[in-house]
């Protein structure tokens, strides 16, 4: 029997998953993202899906039209309308769901972090701060900061951004991971006064935070959307393939009980 697994991706975690469970004897993946950025790292054992659904509507049509028998949301742990509409399509489509959401990072001895709800909190702290911002939000929340003139920004991001936009503002397109020697002499040869960041987790970009550390520099820390009540979740890979191959067996028994 052949199961078909709808992978929400866009991550690398959603690219190592997608290759394990292709491996898995009967599993046939669908790796889907989003599609704004133009060159994305992708998968090569998956049928890769493009764009978004039309809504949770489209979603639930989609996963009962294709026949998925799984869903594993491992998008951005900050893609809220994303996984919210992903636990309400496939409650309606009855398709079992998981969340895989990395390990956020802890604050430690030496950190300067100053949390915060949203981006523009984040904005509208600033004025507490420096005038030089390093900022490592990604390219669509830079509008958030759209009002910041007293500032100047030095804006990290994979594809350049769209306005609206700080007037004062230099990009610099790059994609991960980096050293901290590099994060280091970024943040040094530009005499970067405060870093604002979202907590992501993982080791492509944690080094922006040691460097920081090291420089005493402050940073404004957007913390994590939650998941949906009742969202099932787990931290790593791993214990995401255990969960389909438990959730496979259980169904086969069923299905020949």
């Amino acid at each position: 029997m052949s199961w078909r697994v709808l992978v929400l991706g866009g991550t690398a975690e959603g690219r190592r998953l997608t290759e394990k469970l292709a491996a898995l004897p009967g599993v046939e993946v669908v790796y889907s993202i989003a599609g704004r950025v133009a060159a994305p790292a992708l998968p090569t054992a998956a049928r890769i899906r493009v764009g978004g659904f039309g809504g949770v509507d489209g979603l639930t049509s989609y996963l009962r039209d294709a026949g998925i028998a799984a869903v594993i949301d491992v998008t951005h742990p900050y893609a809220a309308l994303m996984t919210a509409a992903a636990v309400t399509g496939s409650n309606a489509a009855a398709v079992p769901l998981l969340v895989v959401r990395r390990p956020g990072w802890p604050e430690t001895d030496g950190d300067d972090w100053h949390r915060v709800p949203s981006l523009a909190a984040a904005a509208a702290a600033l004025g507490g701060f420096g005038e030089r911002v390093f900022l490592t939000t990604g390219r669509s929340g830079i509008a958030a900061f759209a009002g910041s003139d007293r500032h100047w920004f030095l804006l990290r991001s994979i594809e350049a951004p769209s306005p609206p936009m700080p007037v004062r503002l230099d990009v610099l397109l790059e994609r991960g991971p980096f050293t901290v020697e590099g994060e280091t002499a970024l943040m040094r040869g530009h005499r970067i006064d405060v870093v604002v960041t979202k907590n992501s987790g993982g080791p492509l970009a944690a080094a922006k935070l040691v460097a920081a550390r090291h420089l005493g520099l402050p940073v404004l820390m957007v913390d994590r959307p939650p998941l949906p009540p009742g969202a099932p979740a787990v931290a790593t890979v791993e214990d995401a393939v255990a969960w389909l191959i438990r959730l496979l067996g259980a169904t086969d028994r069923s299905c020949t009980g």
